[in-house]
């Protein structure tokens, strides 16, 4: 598509009950679970393995970029074969990989195990998304991503909390058991309660050649090639926080593992709550109108959790308070910016979401990394969340018409 105003298609009149959000929630919460259920035990796990800060983070950054080739396949089988089969399947798979981590004898078959187990956990999310995108288009579309993000952000509220008491009694390997049980009880949901949304007359029929054609299409409109990006830009800040803070705050402000989780739950709440205030304030203003405030306002909040890093002024509470607020807009753009970019391609809304959340994956996958690169200092964590809403704000400026004189409205 050439034309720089993303069609409008009507909205469907089904609403969804709140089982239904709690369904499609806890599929795209499972890579968040994964993650999350995990986080207290990186240092023990590093101590066991007998590796260090970096490598140790690899069993992070693997699980996405394993999310990311996944959901780059999962997406299109999901418009050829319907949502429920490539769901089932990958849920099924994600327990297996689960126990298998649960028994890595070192750390290099467990990073490998987490790439895999992130592929597979893709078709979860990737599934979420585009069961949405078969019922739902624009404000809608965005406030129910909103919703889910209340489901999705009890991973963070709970999930560390969980992962803790897990590691303490029984050890880190014992944390991928639970997620195995996990995997478990949520494949039996979807198979009881997941309808299919995708009728047999609207699926896309050819195979990897299909594939690729639907991502050209894609690749060809610039304009859902930037929305694309600004989620992975705001996940590549969360998940620089997830994988940095366990030792920015443990290790590098002595905090205990009961503390770290506690402080983690806590911004959880904000992560939650930003959600829940967009979801709001999407039934009164267009998606875009959000988003062009929404970007700025997280740079400059990032600028100052940077100099905070910098300069150690206000020590730890300044640190926690400014860091709060930026993670409580993280969950602000990406829905928003979803829901645009999947209005334009809803033919293909497997292969669109798909792309969305592989780029969302890639992004924050291959940016995260850099707080352990660069040595895993609060320094590092305030620097890379710093400069990935700096990006974000380059790419909405520069590659959209965000900003421009009659540009989007929607």
């Amino acid at each position: 598509m050439s034309t720089s105003t993303p069609p409008v298609t009507p909205t469907p009149a089904y609403r969804p009950h709140a089982r239904y959000v709690l369904l499609l929630g806890s599929m795209a919460a499972l890579p968040a679970v994964s993650t999350d259920i995990y986080l207290p035990s990186l240092p023990d796990v590093a101590r066991d393995l007998g590796t260090g800060t970096a490598a140790v983070q690899l069993t992070m950054t693997g699980m996405l970029i394993g999310g990311a080739v996944g959901q780059l396949v999962i997406g299109p089988m999901s418009d050829r074969f319907g949502r429920r089969r490539p769901v089932l399947v990958g849920i099924a798979l994600h327990v297996l990989t689960s126990l298998l981590c649960a028994i890595a004898p070192g750390i290099l078959p467990l990073v490998a195990l987490r790439v895999a187990q992130g592929f597979f956990n893709a078709s979860a999310s990737v599934v979420a998304m585009a069961v949405i995108r078969d019922r739902f288009v624009g404000a809608d579309a965005s406030r129910l991503l909103s919703r889910l993000m209340l489901v999705i952000g009890v991973a963070p509220l709970f999930a560390p909390s969980v992962g803790g008491l897990i590691a303490g009694q029984v050890g880190w390997r014992g944390v991928f058991v639970a997620l195995a049980l996990f995997g478990v009880g949520l494949w039996v949901v979807v198979w009881r309660r997941l309808p299919e949304t995708l009728p047999g007359h609207q699926r896309r029929d050819g195979g990897f050649a299909t594939a690729l054609a639907g991502y050209r299409v894609l690749l060809r409109d610039r304009h859902f090639l930037a929305l694309a990006v600004l989620p992975g830009l705001g996940s590549a800040g969360l998940m620089s926080y997830v994988v940095g803070s366990p030792f920015v705050l443990r290790e590098g402000y002595g905090l205990s593992a009961n503390q770290f989780a506690l402080l983690f739950a806590i911004n959880g709440v904000g992560l939650v709550g930003g959600a829940q205030v967009n979801a709001w304030l999407v039934r009164r203003y267009a998606p875009i109108r959000i988003i062009r405030v929404i970007v700025p306002v997280s740079l400059l909040l990032g600028l100052v959790l940077l100099g905070i890093g910098v300069t150690g002024a206000g020590g730890l509470p300044a640190l926690l308070i400014v860091l709060w607020l930026v993670l409580a807009l993280v969950n602000v753009t990406p829905p928003n910016a979803s829901a645009i970019a999947l209005s334009r391609h809803g033919e293909m809304a497997g292969t669109a979401a798909a792309f969305i959340g592989g780029t969302q994956a890639l992004v924050s996958g291959t940016v995260a990394p850099l707080v352990g690169v660069l040595g895993g200092t609060t320094l590092a964590m305030t620097g890379v969340m710093a400069g990935a809403s700096l990006a974000a704000l380059l790419v909405l400026a520069l590659a959209t018409p965000a900003y421009r004189s009659g540009g989007w409205t929607i």
